[in-house]
């Protein structure tokens, strides 16, 4: 029991009384340190009051004495006892924490400060019971760590009329005096300016702020934290730092890299009064409202007539990536945060909600239930990727302000950063927003995914399904010239900064058509009889695709696929170093080696192209060959695998899968139980598992280092863009990480963040 805030003098607390404030009662104390008039206010602990009821039974009155004399700490020279006011403090404003009791009577005589008959102590009681006795605390700890924390606050009843504020706009981060809760602002002397800058000063957040104002004098009553807008947060901070109150270093390390995100989508204005039709998980944030469409041709169709679509599928492949680009939003009835759908919309910047349970989608029938509610083409949904929500109609939207606030925090941010930030894109509209913000290269280019119109989709099956070398050589020519355009622009459009292309990587039966009309529809494109076309589909069908005919294993097995990426590459590389006076900088990344033999066979054969092309005596284009380290083997087998490369790069969505043993598109049926159950603590699909597969990077890192201490390490899954994740990765001593483009300043921050 002290003064934080005493009517005479000022406080003289002592470090571990210090320790004790939290809400509340710390703005208050720093307040009136400060110098300004404060309403004289005093606190007790748990602790101490549940000692002086145990020493009411023992007939004690020392601890009460000193009880007593604190609370004379709350009157003014006049000598008069003050009414009385009871408030909380706890560390984090909840509802159910008693309001403020008002216009309580000073104690008569002292046994009445204890009395829990009496006001003043009623009201003390019942503000600690209003804490709570199970479960999680307040402050996120145990309970019995917690209940020594708790603190109630006893001040003298404050003179004047009481105003509220807050100290900053919610919604635009200015300075205020602000209105509350969009209310009328009231009238305030010119002294609140003062506090409002104190406060801010010392809280360095958006705060409510209670005031009372008598004769055109303000003092002080208390404030707490308020939630505000990422952005307003974000201007709050570049503020704070013009005015000399942070550094810039101080705003970097302040600014919450999760709530970021949020500035670079559309999001909903407001969901209040509506509620969800449906809810999945949020695997690609933002919000979009639009045409409920089924297949990619018909999502192309509406928005070449400028209308807003979301696709709704049960699952979406390679084959949809055409129709997930001309969508709004994507909604699916399975998958999670790394599946196809949710990878696809986070590179193309599309909400994106998977894992709809009870969404089921009829293709064929163009027809779909979101539990018993049944849609069709042309009904209307909205879906926040945020949150996972579903809502029936259109919502209104609030398109993204960033505004130069976020390019000024980030340029701080790379001044304190040294690990590169590069992107995971291969389109060019990807790409220029990468570079928009900030990327610093291409970590990861998909070269299967330059293949999904139309037309290149019907050379790449005739490769595909070719049934001798001479066959598929014919069919490789063509794509040749396709991919070479692809490079050209991808290499010009960087200026110089790195681009890795990663050779073909998934099972070739995914670009295969599945149903009866598509294998019409193919059959028919590629001059063969359906019955054919049949047999040879069953013969490269696979039980297994994630493990199997994938990766590297598809270059060595048809070397001439390998010919074709690598040929194309180079003849991109000459296109745009003739072109521009920056030196081109091309990475070939191997996907899911195992072995150093397969590098080695793969590495040979690339070389040998290589020098074929003449480009290793030009210095116009910057060469370097590495590897996708995915599984364990091959981490466990870095150091061998690293004196073969220049680079390795990890790819932790197949690497978690493959450490797991999980498969990521399967996990949303059984990982939230998990989590629920308190058997993995989160996803790892979403955060690194730092224990297990983070195990395996640090081994492979070590070993590779010592192998060949020139090697170049990048990250490339998708947890290269969780801030948790981020942390982790900066401790291993990388060069670079690769996300998906929206996730780049996300990355600049939090690795800004941890280098502090």
């Amino acid at each position: 029991m002290f003064a934080i805030a005493p009517a005479l003098g000022k406080a003289n607390l002592s470090a571990s009384q210090l320790k004790l404030l939290a809400g509340k009662a710390r703005w208050i104390f720093r307040v009136c340190e400060a110098g300004f008039p404060t309403i004289p206010t005093i606190a007790i602990t748990r602790a101490a009051w549940d000692e002086l009821q145990a020493e009411r039974g023992r007939r004690d009155i020392r601890l009460r004495t000193h009880w007593v004399a604190c609370l004379f700490k709350l009157v003014d020279k006049d000598g008069k006892p003050p009414m009385l006011v009871v408030r909380t403090s706890a560390a984090s404003h909840n509802g159910g924490l008693m309001p403020a009791r008002i216009g309580i009577p000073a104690p008569a005589a002292p046994e009445d400060a204890v009395d829990p008959g009496r006001p003043l102590a009623r009201a003390i009681k019942q503000a600690f019971e209003s804490y709570g006795f199970s479960g999680r605390t307040w402050t996120g700890g145990r309970q019995e760590d917690d209940r020594a924390r708790q603190i109630v606050l006893v001040q003298a009843v404050a003179e004047g009329a009481v105003e509220q504020f807050l100290t900053r706009n919610a919604a635009t981060g200015a300075l205020g005096p602000a209105p509350l809760n969009g209310g009328p602002l009231p009238r305030l002397p010119e002294g609140v300016n003062a506090l409002i800058a104190l406060l801010d000063a010392k809280a360095g957040r958006h705060m409510s702020c209670l005031v009372a104002v008598k004769d055109g004098q303000v003092q002080f009553m208390s404030a707490r934290s308020v939630q505000a807008s990422a952005g307003a947060e974000l201007e709050a901070a570049v503020d704070r730092v013009e005015r000399r109150i942070w550094t810039p270093h101080s705003a970097v390390s302040r600014v919450d890299a999760n709530r970021l995100a949020l500035m670079l989508h559309p999001r909903l204005k407001s969901s209040e009064g509506v509620s969800p039709i449906a809810m999945g998980l949020g695997v690609s944030p933002g919000a979009a409202s639009g045409i409920i469409v089924f297949n990619a041709e018909d999502a192309a169709r509406l928005r070449a007539r400028g209308k807003h679509c979301i696709l709704v599928v049960n699952e979406t492949g390679p084959a949809d990536i055409e129709g997930m680009k001309a969508a709004t939003g994507i909604l699916t009835a399975r998958g999670g945060m790394s599946s196809h759908a949710g990878v696809i919309a986070r590179i193309t910047g599309k909400p994106c909600v998977a894992g709809v349970r009870n969404l089921s989608v009829d293709a064929a029938e163009m027809v779909c239930h979101i539990g018993d509610r049944e849609f069709r083409a042309g009904d209307r949904l909205t879906i926040d990727g945020t949150d996972g929500a579903v809502y029936l109609g259109t919502l209104p939207l609030a398109q993204p302000q960033i505004g130069g606030a976020i390019g000024k925090l980030l340029g701080w941010s790379d001044a304190s950063r040294d690990i590169a930030v590069r992107t995971n894109a291969e389109t060019m509209e990807s790409v220029q927003t990468a570079l928009s913000f900030g990327a610093e290269g291409v970590g990861l280019a998909r070269s299967e995914h330059m293949f999904f119109s139309p037309e290149r989709m019907v050379a790449l099956r005739r490769m595909i399904l070719s049934e001798d070398e001479d066959a598929r050589s014919r069919a490789i020519a063509g794509l040749v010239d396709y991919q070479t355009g692809d490079y050209s622009a991808l290499f010009a459009s960087m200026k110089g900064l790195p681009v890795n292309v990663r050779l073909f990587d998934p099972p070739l039966h995914e670009f295969l058509p599945r149903t009866d009309e598509e294998i019409e529809e193919a059959a028919a494109s590629l001059g063969v009889a359906v019955r054919a076309l049949r047999m040879r589909l069953e013969r490269i069908a696979e039980i297994n695709p994630m493990l199997g005919h994938r990766g590297v294993r598809l270059a060595i097995t048809y070397p001439e696929i390998l010919q074709m990426q690598m040929q194309a590459v180079l003849a991109g590389a000459r296109a745009a170093s003739e072109k521009q006076s920056e030196p081109v900088a091309v990475e070939v990344m191997v996907p899911f080696v195992s072995t150093a033999s397969e590098v080695s066979w793969v590495r040979e054969r690339a070389m040998a192209i290589l020098d074929n092309s003449g480009l290793t005596r030009s210095e116009r284009v910057r060469f370097s060959f590495g590897t996708m380290l995915e599984l364990p083997r091959a981490c466990l087998r870095a150091g061998d695998i690293a004196a073969m490369v220049d680079f390795i790069s990890f790819g932790t969505n197949d690497l978690t899968q493959t450490t797991f043993g999980i498969s990521r598109d399967d996990a949303p049926t059984f990982l939230a139980a998990y989590q629920r159950k308190g058997v993995y603590e989160r996803d790892p699909f979403v955060t690194i598992d730092e224990k297990g597969v983070g195990e395996m990077i640090e081994i492979a890192i070590a070993r590779g280092r010592a192998a060949n201490p020139r090697l170049k390490i990048g990250i490339c899954g998708e947890h290269a863009g969780d801030p948790a994740s981020l942390k982790f990765f900066a401790g291993l001593g990388i060069d670079y990480v690769s996300c998906s483009p929206y996730r780049v300043p996300i990355a600049r921050l939090t690795l800004a963040q941890a280098s502090a």
